[in-house]
């Protein structure tokens, strides 16, 4: 009897032993917002959407559009009708069905949902159509060439009909990847299992993925050395060194597509009537108060280079004519002047972490030279994207992943209904360029709307562009097959611990 329950006991601890072995704990760089794909919008909540709910198309790491959900995808000749031929056997974590019906039901509710944050990037879809059950047809009302960028990230993630029906579907979402949701800690976990029946099953390898929110850098990596923690995004440049030291750690840095920036309340509300907001020589002076060489060098270890608009250098849009400014005190003191302000007060809000809070400190010290008396805001990510959207900012400090397609790097933020627009930056003009962009599928009529909008908009400055975003993730020497994508998403397969 004895024997047996110490064998009993032996076998439940090399289950539990197993099982542990087989769960990957991932660090993020802050805690998601709601966990839903129209409604969200930060960058961390996307990396836990990749192994939770499937896109109809997803990209390849040079950025090539690959099938997901789709297995094949054709336009029609006046480029005004997408048409998605689906995989057949898909099913939700709910176990329904994937189907023609369901990606009608959820793009149709990404355009109509109150506060879907999706609608701007579907506002080209007239209608969608179910042809047959594997068969989904997308009608537009105009040629868009980002449709198929925009269908490769949140707009194309499809989840079950069926539990899009439950108020606390952001809490508890059902999507159809690789891993099913169980429990959400805010601001401590996201647990996910895997999905047994998921259609490419045998290619991931973890029984249970945990998210783990920590902003601390500091934090974060010791939990890595410790072995709390398999795998982190955003490691801090100025641990760079000491991980490329470290023998049981392995560097995995990629250069991203997207930036960083600071976005300036124009005209959302009360806190827009100011002289920052009200007058483009005040921002024109914040700009040239600032030394991105300074960030880059003493934040960024020389991994984050300056940017001066929103399209990274290796894009075929960037245009070295709009580079970053180089700092220029007298000239930002000559600009107040001329706007009839001696010193200008504002608030400087950004989220929790210590790589944004250094460099907003830089920039409150180098400001101060030339008039700006900057206080400091630290604010939970997900609560300051909230205050943001109510207009409760006069500038942020703000982060975007990147797109694709260069419109997910502009359009949101700038043109006058952005989803993404938490200034309410607007002007017509820019607008039309960017919405003719839209629309035009050739590389070198699109680049010279771009540029004319930036034309504009380095004048007007709704938004400072400070230094473009890599990617530096770090991992344990065990984690295996892990490749860094530049838009710094975390794609589990094939990735697995080794034996």
């Amino acid at each position: 009897m004895k024997t047996r329950l110490l064998l009993a006991l032996a076998a439940g601890l090399l289950a539990t032993t197993a099982a542990s072995a087989q769960t990957l704990r991932i660090g993020l760089n802050e805690d998601p917002d709601v966990l839903d794909p129209h409604r969200a919008r930060t960058f961390v909540g996307r990396i836990v959407f990749t192994s939770l709910c499937n896109k109809l198309v997803d990209i390849t790491p040079d950025l090539k559009f690959t099938p997901e959900l789709a297995t094949e995808w054709s336009w029609s000749d006046d480029g005004k009708s997408l048409t998605f031929k689906l995989r057949p056997g898909v099913k939700f974590h709910d176990g329904e069905p994937l189907n023609a019906a369901a990606v009608k039901a959820n793009l149709d509710r990404a355009r109509t949902l109150p506060d879907s944050l999706r609608k701007s990037e579907l506002t080209s879809v007239d209608n969608v159509e179910a042809v047959d059950d594997l068969t989904v047809k997308v009608n537009l009302s105009r040629a868009d060439a980002t449709l198929l960028s925009q269908l490769s990230d949140r707009a194309g993630m499809i989840m079950s009909p069926k539990a899009l029906g439950n108020a606390d579907f952001g809490q508890k979402p059902v999507c159809s990847g690789p891993y099913k949701f169980v429990e959400r800690v805010q601001n401590d976990r996201i647990v996910l299992e895997k999905f047994a029946d998921y259609w490419d099953a045998k290619n991931y390898n973890f029984e249970r993925v945990v998210f783990q929110p920590i902003p601390d850098t500091t934090v974060r990596l010791a939990n890595l050395r410790s072995g709390n923690l398999d795998l982190l995004e955003r490691l801090a440049p100025s641990d760079v060194p000491a991980v490329k030291s470290d023998s049981s750690l392995v560097f995995a840095p990629v250069s991203g597509i997207g930036y960083q920036g600071l976005t300036i309340n124009t005209n959302n509300g009360e806190r827009s009537k100011t002289p920052l907001g009200q007058d483009k020589r005040v921002r024109q002076a914040l700009e040239l108060s600032i030394d991105r060489n300074v960030i880059n060098e003493v934040v960024g270890a020389g991994i984050y280079p300056p940017a001066g608009q929103p399209f990274p250098e290796a894009s075929p849009y960037n245009n070295p004519k709009f580079k970053a400014n180089q700092r220029d005190v007298a000239k930002a003191k000559q600009l107040l002047k001329e706007a009839g302000v001696d010193r200008v007060k504002l608030e400087l809000t950004f989220g929790t972490g210590t790589t944004a809070q250094q460099i907003a400190e830089i920039i409150q010290a180098m400001a101060a030279e030339a008039g700006f008396d900057i206080s400091l805001r630290p604010t939970e990510f997900a609560a300051m994207q909230k205050e943001a959207q109510a207009g409760n900012f006069d500038v942020n400090v703000i982060g975007w992943s990147g797109r694709v397609d260069p419109d997910g790097n502009i359009h949101p933020f700038v043109s006058c209904k952005g989803a993404l627009n938490d200034g309410k930056y607007c002007n017509e003009q820019v607008d039309k360029l960017l919405n003719d962009a839209r629309v035009t599928n050739d590389e070198a009529k699109r680049k010279q709307l771009y540029d004319a909008a930036q034309e504009i908009l380095k004048q007007d400055l709704p938004i400072i562009y400070t230094y473009y975003q890599p990617w530096p993730f770090v991992h344990t020497k065990k984690v295996q097959n892990f490749k860094p994508y530049p838009d710094g998403m975390i794609r589990l397969k094939g990735v697995k611990f080794a034996s």
